[in-house]
Protein backbone atom coordinates (compact mmCIF):
# COMPACT_ATOMS: atom_id res chain seq x y z
CA UNK A 1 0.00 0.00 0.00
CA UNK A 2 1.48 3.01 -0.94
CA UNK A 3 0.05 6.86 -0.06
CA UNK A 4 0.26 9.80 -2.12
CA UNK A 5 -0.85 12.92 -0.29
CA UNK A 6 -3.15 16.30 -2.06
CA UNK A 7 -2.06 19.39 -1.67
CA UNK A 8 0.08 20.49 1.10
CA UNK A 9 -0.17 17.38 2.68
CA UNK A 10 3.55 16.17 3.57
CA UNK A 11 6.49 17.93 5.67
CA UNK A 12 9.44 19.81 3.61
CA UNK A 13 11.99 21.35 5.05
CA UNK A 14 14.76 23.76 4.13
CA UNK A 15 18.41 24.72 4.41
CA UNK A 16 19.62 28.11 3.52
CA UNK A 17 22.44 30.31 3.05
CA UNK A 18 20.73 33.50 1.69
CA UNK A 19 22.79 36.59 -0.12
CA UNK A 20 19.97 38.95 1.14
CA UNK A 21 17.32 38.74 4.23
CA UNK A 22 13.47 40.42 3.48
CA UNK A 23 13.46 41.37 7.44
CA UNK A 24 16.38 41.23 9.36
CA UNK A 25 14.30 39.04 11.95
CA UNK A 26 14.78 35.98 9.75
CA UNK A 27 17.64 33.62 9.23
CA UNK A 28 20.22 34.15 6.86
CA UNK A 29 21.82 31.04 6.78
CA UNK A 30 21.29 27.72 8.55
CA UNK A 31 23.90 24.36 9.46
CA UNK A 32 21.22 22.25 9.05
CA UNK A 33 17.50 21.36 7.20
CA UNK A 34 14.38 22.81 9.37
CA UNK A 35 11.31 22.23 8.76
CA UNK A 36 9.33 24.58 6.46
CA UNK A 37 6.13 23.24 6.14
CA UNK A 38 4.42 23.26 9.06
CA UNK A 39 6.36 25.14 11.41
CA UNK A 40 3.61 26.63 13.49
CA UNK A 41 6.43 29.27 14.35
CA UNK A 42 6.30 30.43 11.01
CA UNK A 43 3.20 32.10 10.58
CA UNK A 44 3.63 34.75 13.63
CA UNK A 45 3.26 38.33 11.90
CA UNK A 46 7.16 38.57 11.10
CA UNK A 47 7.71 34.87 10.42
CA UNK A 48 5.41 35.06 7.97
CA UNK A 49 7.56 37.17 5.25
CA UNK A 50 10.53 34.80 6.51
CA UNK A 51 8.44 31.68 5.23
CA UNK A 52 7.46 33.20 2.09
CA UNK A 53 10.92 34.24 0.88
CA UNK A 54 11.85 30.27 1.84
CA UNK A 55 9.45 28.95 -0.03
CA UNK A 56 8.75 30.58 -3.49
CA UNK A 57 10.00 29.31 -6.41
CA UNK A 58 11.72 30.99 -9.50
CA UNK A 59 11.05 30.03 -13.17
CA UNK A 60 11.45 26.22 -13.30
CA UNK A 61 11.27 24.34 -10.03
CA UNK A 62 14.03 27.08 -8.81
CA UNK A 63 13.84 27.93 -5.32
CA UNK A 64 14.66 31.16 -3.92
CA UNK A 65 18.26 32.26 -3.98
CA UNK A 66 20.51 30.94 -1.13
CA UNK A 67 16.97 27.91 -0.15
CA UNK A 68 17.53 24.24 -0.62
CA UNK A 69 14.02 22.37 -0.18
CA UNK A 70 13.63 18.71 0.71
CA UNK A 71 10.96 16.42 1.09
CA UNK A 72 11.90 14.11 3.72
CA UNK A 73 10.53 10.66 4.70
CA UNK A 74 10.35 9.28 1.24
CA UNK A 75 9.26 5.62 1.92
CA UNK A 76 7.95 6.53 5.41
CA UNK A 77 5.09 7.48 6.66
CA UNK A 78 5.42 10.07 9.50
CA UNK A 79 5.85 12.91 7.01
CA UNK A 80 2.10 12.23 5.90
CA UNK A 81 1.02 11.09 8.99
CA UNK A 82 1.48 14.81 10.88
CA UNK A 83 2.47 17.45 9.14
CA UNK A 84 4.46 19.16 11.83
CA UNK A 85 7.24 17.85 14.13
CA UNK A 86 5.14 18.54 17.29
CA UNK A 87 2.37 15.58 15.97
CA UNK A 88 -0.34 18.68 16.09
CA UNK A 89 -1.25 18.77 12.47
CA UNK A 90 -2.55 15.41 12.07
CA UNK A 91 -3.55 13.90 8.49
CA UNK A 92 -2.62 10.40 7.62
CA UNK A 93 -1.90 9.35 10.94
CA UNK A 94 -5.86 7.89 11.60
CA UNK A 95 -5.94 5.90 8.57
CA UNK A 96 -2.13 4.49 8.97
CA UNK A 97 -2.90 3.36 12.43
CA UNK A 98 -6.21 1.81 11.39
CA UNK A 99 -4.21 -0.42 9.03
CA UNK A 100 -1.45 -1.21 11.97
CA UNK A 101 -4.72 -2.48 14.03
CA UNK A 102 -5.19 -4.90 11.38
CA UNK A 103 -1.98 -6.51 10.78
CA UNK A 104 -0.33 -3.66 8.14
CA UNK A 105 3.54 -2.49 9.29
CA UNK A 106 4.24 1.22 8.83
CA UNK A 107 7.66 1.78 7.14
CA UNK A 108 7.23 -1.60 5.11
CA UNK A 109 3.94 -2.86 4.25
CA UNK A 110 2.30 0.23 4.17
CA UNK A 111 4.67 2.91 2.93
CA UNK A 112 4.12 6.80 1.96
CA UNK A 113 5.60 8.82 -1.19
CA UNK A 114 5.75 12.69 0.20
CA UNK A 115 6.59 15.04 -3.12
CA UNK A 116 7.08 18.69 -3.43
CA UNK A 117 3.74 19.55 -3.42
CA UNK A 118 4.46 23.25 -4.99
CA UNK A 119 5.88 21.80 -8.14
CA UNK A 120 3.59 20.42 -10.73
CA UNK A 121 4.57 17.10 -12.28
CA UNK A 122 5.75 17.74 -15.92
CA UNK A 123 8.88 18.74 -13.64
CA UNK A 124 9.05 15.95 -11.45
CA UNK A 125 10.76 12.91 -13.31
CA UNK A 126 13.61 12.42 -10.36
CA UNK A 127 10.77 11.98 -7.74
CA UNK A 128 8.80 9.51 -10.41
CA UNK A 129 11.40 7.16 -10.74
CA UNK A 130 11.71 7.23 -6.70
CA UNK A 131 8.05 6.33 -6.73
CA UNK A 132 8.71 3.72 -9.44
CA UNK A 133 11.05 2.14 -7.56
CA UNK A 134 9.26 2.15 -4.64
CA UNK A 135 7.00 -0.05 -5.59
CA UNK A 136 9.02 -2.45 -7.84
CA UNK A 137 10.86 -2.80 -4.30
CA UNK A 138 7.57 -3.71 -2.56
CA UNK A 139 6.23 -6.04 -5.20
CA UNK A 140 10.07 -7.52 -5.08
CA UNK A 141 9.75 -7.67 -1.27
CA UNK A 142 6.21 -9.31 -0.91
CA UNK A 143 5.86 -10.79 -3.88
CA UNK A 144 2.28 -9.29 -4.87
CA UNK A 145 1.12 -6.13 -6.67
CA UNK A 146 0.77 -2.50 -4.81
CA UNK A 147 -2.18 -0.63 -4.64
CA UNK A 148 -2.11 2.92 -4.76
CA UNK A 149 -3.93 5.72 -3.17
CA UNK A 150 -4.40 8.98 -3.50
CA UNK A 151 -6.05 12.19 -1.76
CA UNK A 152 -6.83 15.23 -3.19
CA UNK A 153 -4.38 16.18 -5.98
CA UNK A 154 -2.60 13.33 -4.99
CA UNK A 155 -4.78 11.27 -7.00
CA UNK A 156 -4.24 13.51 -10.25
CA UNK A 157 0.13 12.60 -9.15
CA UNK A 158 -1.22 9.18 -9.13
CA UNK A 159 -2.67 9.29 -12.44
CA UNK A 160 -0.23 11.21 -14.03
CA UNK A 161 2.64 8.58 -12.90
CA UNK A 162 0.19 5.83 -14.34
CA UNK A 163 0.01 7.20 -17.58
CA UNK A 164 3.97 6.93 -17.75
CA UNK A 165 4.38 3.40 -17.81
CA UNK A 166 3.67 0.20 -19.93
CA UNK A 167 0.71 -1.49 -19.71
CA UNK A 168 2.88 -4.68 -19.10
CA UNK A 169 4.64 -2.51 -16.20
CA UNK A 170 1.15 -1.65 -14.53
CA UNK A 171 -0.27 -5.57 -14.70
CA UNK A 172 2.43 -6.61 -13.02
CA UNK A 173 3.05 -4.19 -10.54
CA UNK A 174 -0.10 -2.23 -9.84
CA UNK A 175 -2.95 -4.29 -8.31
CA UNK A 176 -5.52 -1.12 -7.91
CA UNK A 177 -5.18 2.94 -7.42
CA UNK A 178 -7.84 4.25 -4.59
CA UNK A 179 -8.63 7.32 -5.00
CA UNK A 180 -10.16 9.68 -2.08
CA UNK A 181 -12.11 12.88 -3.46
CA UNK A 182 -10.07 13.04 -6.73
CA UNK A 183 -10.52 17.00 -8.54
CA UNK A 184 -10.50 14.96 -12.07
CA UNK A 185 -11.59 17.93 -13.52
CA UNK A 186 -9.30 20.72 -12.07
CA UNK A 187 -10.57 22.40 -8.93
CA UNK A 188 -12.39 26.00 -8.92
CA UNK A 189 -10.37 27.01 -5.20
CA UNK A 190 -6.80 27.50 -6.86
CA UNK A 191 -8.50 30.76 -9.14
CA UNK A 192 -9.90 32.17 -5.78
CA UNK A 193 -6.22 31.31 -4.13
CA UNK A 194 -4.35 32.91 -7.49
CA UNK A 195 -6.91 36.21 -7.35
CA UNK A 196 -7.10 37.15 -3.72
CA UNK A 197 -5.38 34.06 -1.78
CA UNK A 198 -6.62 31.39 0.97
CA UNK A 199 -4.90 31.04 4.81
CA UNK A 200 -6.80 27.61 4.63
CA UNK A 201 -8.00 28.88 8.23
CA UNK A 202 -4.26 29.66 9.24
CA UNK A 203 -4.41 32.12 12.14
CA UNK A 204 -3.21 35.71 12.53
CA UNK A 205 -2.32 35.40 8.23
CA UNK A 206 -4.07 37.29 5.68
CA UNK A 207 -5.21 35.70 2.06
CA UNK A 208 -3.60 38.73 0.64
CA UNK A 209 -0.34 38.16 2.71
CA UNK A 210 -0.42 34.46 2.09
CA UNK A 211 -1.04 35.26 -1.54
CA UNK A 212 2.44 35.99 -2.15
CA UNK A 213 3.78 32.26 -1.97
CA UNK A 214 0.70 30.82 -3.47
CA UNK A 215 1.39 32.21 -6.50
CA UNK A 216 4.53 30.57 -6.98
CA UNK A 217 3.93 27.10 -6.93
CA UNK A 218 2.97 25.58 -10.05
CA UNK A 219 0.39 23.55 -9.10
CA UNK A 220 -2.02 26.06 -8.16
CA UNK A 221 -2.03 27.08 -11.93
CA UNK A 222 -1.82 23.45 -13.38
CA UNK A 223 -4.99 22.56 -11.05
CA UNK A 224 -7.40 25.34 -12.49
CA UNK A 225 -10.52 23.79 -13.84
CA UNK A 226 -10.17 21.99 -16.94
CA UNK A 227 -11.97 22.89 -20.30
CA UNK A 228 -13.49 19.60 -21.08
CA UNK A 229 -14.82 19.41 -17.99
CA UNK A 230 -16.96 22.08 -17.64
CA UNK A 231 -19.41 23.93 -19.76
CA UNK A 232 -17.78 26.67 -21.79
CA UNK A 233 -20.12 29.32 -20.16
CA UNK A 234 -19.86 28.38 -16.87
CA UNK A 235 -18.26 31.54 -14.59
CA UNK A 236 -15.91 31.25 -12.03
CA UNK A 237 -14.97 34.15 -10.93
CA UNK A 238 -17.56 37.38 -11.49
CA UNK A 239 -16.75 41.06 -10.96
CA UNK A 240 -19.07 43.88 -11.44
CA UNK A 241 -16.93 44.82 -15.02
CA UNK A 242 -16.12 40.84 -16.15
CA UNK A 243 -17.00 37.47 -15.45
CA UNK A 244 -14.32 34.84 -16.40
CA UNK A 245 -14.85 31.04 -17.51
CA UNK A 246 -12.12 28.55 -18.78
CA UNK A 247 -12.19 30.64 -22.08
CA UNK A 248 -10.86 33.58 -20.12
CA UNK A 249 -7.50 32.45 -18.30
CA UNK A 250 -5.64 34.51 -20.30
CA UNK A 251 -7.27 37.62 -19.39
CA UNK A 252 -7.50 36.40 -15.85
CA UNK A 253 -4.18 36.64 -15.36
CA UNK A 254 -3.36 40.09 -16.94
CA UNK A 255 -6.19 41.30 -14.68
CA UNK A 256 -4.68 40.14 -11.25
CA UNK A 257 -1.36 41.44 -12.39
CA UNK A 258 0.32 37.81 -12.30
CA UNK A 259 0.84 37.34 -15.97
CA UNK A 260 3.61 34.08 -15.02
CA UNK A 261 0.88 32.58 -14.04
CA UNK A 262 -0.58 32.25 -17.29
CA UNK A 263 2.61 31.18 -18.40
CA UNK A 264 2.58 28.58 -15.82
CA UNK A 265 -1.13 27.11 -16.64
CA UNK A 266 0.42 27.07 -20.22
CA UNK A 267 3.43 24.57 -19.61
CA UNK A 268 0.85 22.53 -17.71
CA UNK A 269 -2.53 22.16 -18.88
CA UNK A 270 -2.37 19.32 -21.24
CA UNK A 271 -0.74 16.64 -18.45
CA UNK A 272 -3.94 14.80 -18.11
CA UNK A 273 -6.07 16.33 -21.09
CA UNK A 274 -9.00 14.32 -21.73
CA UNK A 275 -8.38 11.77 -18.81
CA UNK A 276 -7.20 8.99 -20.87
CA UNK A 277 -7.47 5.28 -19.35
CA UNK A 278 -4.65 4.84 -16.77
CA UNK A 279 -4.68 0.96 -17.39
CA UNK A 280 -5.58 -0.24 -13.81
CA UNK A 281 -8.90 -0.90 -11.26
CA UNK A 282 -9.85 2.26 -9.91
CA UNK A 283 -11.84 2.97 -6.75
CA UNK A 284 -12.92 6.69 -6.44
CA UNK A 285 -14.64 7.60 -3.51
CA UNK A 286 -16.40 11.35 -2.72
CA UNK A 287 -17.94 13.12 -0.78
CA UNK A 288 -21.69 14.38 -1.39
CA UNK A 289 -24.68 16.30 -0.13
CA UNK A 290 -21.72 19.54 1.20
CA UNK A 291 -22.66 22.70 -1.11
CA UNK A 292 -19.23 24.03 -2.14
CA UNK A 293 -18.42 27.18 -4.00
CA UNK A 294 -18.11 27.11 -7.72
CA UNK A 295 -18.57 30.33 -8.21
CA UNK A 296 -16.72 33.47 -6.67
CA UNK A 297 -17.47 37.05 -6.29
CA UNK A 298 -16.24 39.74 -6.28
CA UNK A 299 -16.48 43.49 -5.76
CA UNK A 300 -14.60 46.22 -7.78
CA UNK A 301 -12.02 45.69 -5.56
CA UNK A 302 -10.83 42.43 -7.27
CA UNK A 303 -8.47 41.15 -7.11
CA UNK A 304 -7.16 42.69 -3.66
CA UNK A 305 -9.74 41.87 -1.36
CA UNK A 306 -11.60 38.80 -0.01
CA UNK A 307 -14.94 37.45 -2.60
CA UNK A 308 -17.89 39.20 -1.55
CA UNK A 309 -20.30 35.98 -2.38
CA UNK A 310 -20.33 32.80 -3.24
CA UNK A 311 -22.56 30.29 -5.36
CA UNK A 312 -22.39 26.79 -4.09
CA UNK A 313 -23.18 23.50 -5.55
CA UNK A 314 -23.03 19.98 -4.72
CA UNK A 315 -20.99 17.39 -5.97
CA UNK A 316 -21.12 17.14 -10.29
CA UNK A 317 -20.91 14.67 -12.91
CA UNK A 318 -17.66 14.74 -15.81
CA UNK A 319 -16.57 12.44 -18.46
CA UNK A 320 -14.00 9.59 -17.47
CA UNK A 321 -12.89 6.90 -20.27
CA UNK A 322 -11.70 4.44 -17.60
CA UNK A 323 -13.91 1.87 -15.85
CA UNK A 324 -13.99 2.33 -11.81
CA UNK A 325 -16.16 1.40 -8.82
CA UNK A 326 -17.35 4.43 -7.56
CA UNK A 327 -18.51 4.97 -4.22
CA UNK A 328 -20.23 8.60 -2.04
CA UNK A 329 -20.15 9.01 0.93
CA UNK A 330 -23.03 11.34 2.23
CA UNK A 331 -22.01 14.87 3.90
CA UNK A 332 -18.27 14.05 4.08
CA UNK A 333 -15.88 16.61 3.83
CA UNK A 334 -12.77 16.66 1.74
CA UNK A 335 -10.23 16.01 4.60
CA UNK A 336 -12.90 14.08 6.51
CA UNK A 337 -12.67 11.22 4.30
CA UNK A 338 -9.10 10.39 5.33
CA UNK A 339 -10.46 10.20 8.61
CA UNK A 340 -13.64 8.73 8.53
CA UNK A 341 -14.16 5.05 10.03
CA UNK A 342 -16.69 4.20 7.48
CA UNK A 343 -13.92 5.14 4.70
CA UNK A 344 -11.44 3.57 6.42
CA UNK A 345 -13.16 0.27 6.74
CA UNK A 346 -14.02 0.00 2.92
CA UNK A 347 -10.33 1.02 2.54
CA UNK A 348 -9.74 -2.16 4.30
CA UNK A 349 -12.07 -4.57 2.36
CA UNK A 350 -10.25 -3.43 -0.57
CA UNK A 351 -6.85 -4.75 0.45
CA UNK A 352 -8.56 -7.52 1.94
CA UNK A 353 -9.99 -8.56 -1.23
CA UNK A 354 -13.64 -8.58 -0.28
CA UNK A 355 -14.78 -5.08 -1.96
CA UNK A 356 -18.38 -5.36 -2.92
CA UNK A 357 -20.04 -3.10 -5.13
CA UNK A 358 -22.72 -1.37 -3.16
CA UNK A 359 -24.19 1.55 -4.76
CA UNK A 360 -22.90 0.96 -9.06
CA UNK A 361 -20.03 0.72 -11.22
CA UNK A 362 -19.08 2.94 -13.66
CA UNK A 363 -17.78 1.39 -17.85
CA UNK A 364 -16.23 3.00 -20.55
CA UNK A 365 -18.22 5.29 -21.42
CA UNK A 366 -20.10 6.50 -18.59
CA UNK A 367 -19.76 9.69 -16.23
CA UNK A 368 -17.34 10.19 -13.14
CA UNK A 369 -17.99 12.19 -9.85
CA UNK A 370 -15.83 14.55 -9.14
CA UNK A 371 -15.06 17.70 -6.65
CA UNK A 372 -14.88 20.38 -8.01
CA UNK A 373 -13.71 22.74 -5.59
CA UNK A 374 -10.47 21.92 -3.70
CA UNK A 375 -7.38 20.12 -4.42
Amino acid sequence: MGYLPGNLGNQLEAKIDKPHLVHWMCYKKTDDFFTLWIDLNMFMPIGINCWIDNTRTTGKTSNSAGVTVRVPGFGQTYSVEFLDTNKLAGYFHTMVTHLVNIGYVRNETIRAAPYDWRIAPNEQDEYFARLKKLVEDMYEEYQQPIYLLGHSMGSIYVLYFLYQQTQVWKDQYIKGFISLCAPWGGAVKPLRVLASGENDGIPMVSNIKIREEQRMTTTNSWMLPFEEAWPADHTFISTPSFKYTHQDYQRFFKDIDFEDGWFMWEDTRNLTAGLPPPGVEIYCFYGVGLPTPVTYIYDDQFPNVDPIDYVYADMDDRKQAQPVHVKEFRAMPHLEIVLNSKVLNVVQSILEGRYEEEDYEFHETDELPVDPTVM
